[in-house]
């Protein structure tokens, strides 16, 4: 992704692993500060899935692959069955960390498959690393062809919605549901993002509209509850978003506010659009009642991270002390309100259970 720091712009991708090291933007500090971390271990590469550093569901297969490695690398020297074993743990701690994005489990299992071929340790360590990087490239692929069979769907003069973060910051570069976006703008065609805010971690606002901007995309962030508004004055044309996990049938896990997003977006014969590579989808799971949902702290919902008017990050409490809170951190959105899913395979429209078999079976 394209980033402009003090002048200049640079290229970076999300995460990537260099020796034993994986580096990642660190997300909980965007739009205010751009800051490059640093994770020596499984244990801290597990640790920044955890508490967000790094989010988005292929940005979180990739950092998963490479915890692995990670563990791979790093685990004692001895005998291969010591090997496996200390990988495995690896495994357990990261596939603990978030449960809905199935991309992480994909990726984890992808790793320990070819372990499980191996007969030395450094043919192990070997095949794991190697995998890791496969998974890599082919997220990043996947997204870019994602870019090019949704850039069909734009017109000239379209204002696109969309919701939550899955751009460059969610995939290794390009994203899934602003990639289209993203090849739109540099065919010329001249559209406006329209860009929910995402609370409660704002994910719009801080991410999506600090993404646009770093490209010159034209864009307004809009409060959650303002896409109706804006649909029935006809500003918007069509909806894109991405995708944590995706049954077999079409139903599909997004962050929470989506399925609002998809109902209202029928009500007003607007076109709504899941962009989301292969790893996404879930063929085991029959249908979006077989996807876990995660609930994270109440937190979230009560106090708010921002910059005051010295520039200084700040927390502070937006509800009163002791109203509870609850946080389900996405909702699933049936697939009856969803046209097409915009995939590295190419458009896959309904029948669902029979066309996502044919693409992905």
């Amino acid at each position: 992704m394209r980033v402009r720091i003090k002048g200049e712009t640079k290229d970076f991708k999300t995460v990537w692993m260099e020796e034993r090291i994986v580096h990642m933007i660190d997300q909980r500090l965007l739009p205010h500060r751009f800051e490059i971390i640093q994770l020596h271990d499984q244990r801290e590469t597990a640790e920044a899935i955890r508490n967000m550093a790094v989010r988005g569901a292929g940005a979180i297969g990739v950092t998963a692959a490479y915890g692995i490695a990670q563990a791979a690398l790093q685990a004692p020297t001895g005998s291969l069955e010591a090997f496996k074993a200390y990988v495995n743990e690896a495994a357990k701690l990261l596939k603990a960390t978030r449960p809905t994005a199935v991309n992480l489990f994909h990726a984890v299992d992808r790793c320990l498959r070819v372990l499980e071929a191996c007969e030395t340790v450094e043919e192990g360590r070997e095949r794991i690393v190697r995998e890791a990087e496969r998974i890599a490239e082919e997220d990043l692929e996947a997204s870019r062809k994602i870019g090019e069979y949704g850039n069909a769907l734009i017109r000239d003069g379209d204002g696109i919605l969309t919701h939550c973060n899955a751009g460059a910051l969610a995939f290794l570069d390009y994203g899934t549901a602003l990639s289209p976006i993203r090849f739109a703008h540099r065919a010329g065609k001249r559209i406006r993002v329209f860009v929910d805010e995402t609370r409660p971690r704002c994910q719009g606002a801080r991410l999506t509209a600090w993404e646009l901007l770093q490209e010159g995309i034209d864009h307004v962030v809009i409060v959650d509850n303002a896409a109706g508004y804006y649909m029935s004055r006809g500003e918007i044309q069509l909806v894109i978003v991405g995708a944590d996990r995706i049954a077999s049938n079409g139903d599909t896990a997004n962050k929470i506010g989506t399925y609002e997003k998809a109902v209202l977006a029928k009500e007003n014969g607007i076109p709504f659009y899941v962009a989301a590579p292969a790893m996404t989808f879930d063929l085991k799971a029959r249908s979006g009642g077989d996807i876990p949902i995660e609930e994270r702290g109440e937190e979230e919902v009560q106090w708010v991270w921002g910059v005051d008017e010295k520039g200084e990050r700040r927390r502070v409490r937006i509800t009163p002390e002791n109203s509870p809170a609850r946080n389900p951190a996405f909702d699933v959105t049936p697939a009856k309100y969803i046209t097409a899913f915009i995939t590295e395979k190419g458009i896959i429209y309904p029948p669902y259970p029979e066309n996502i078999k044919k693409a992905f079976g």
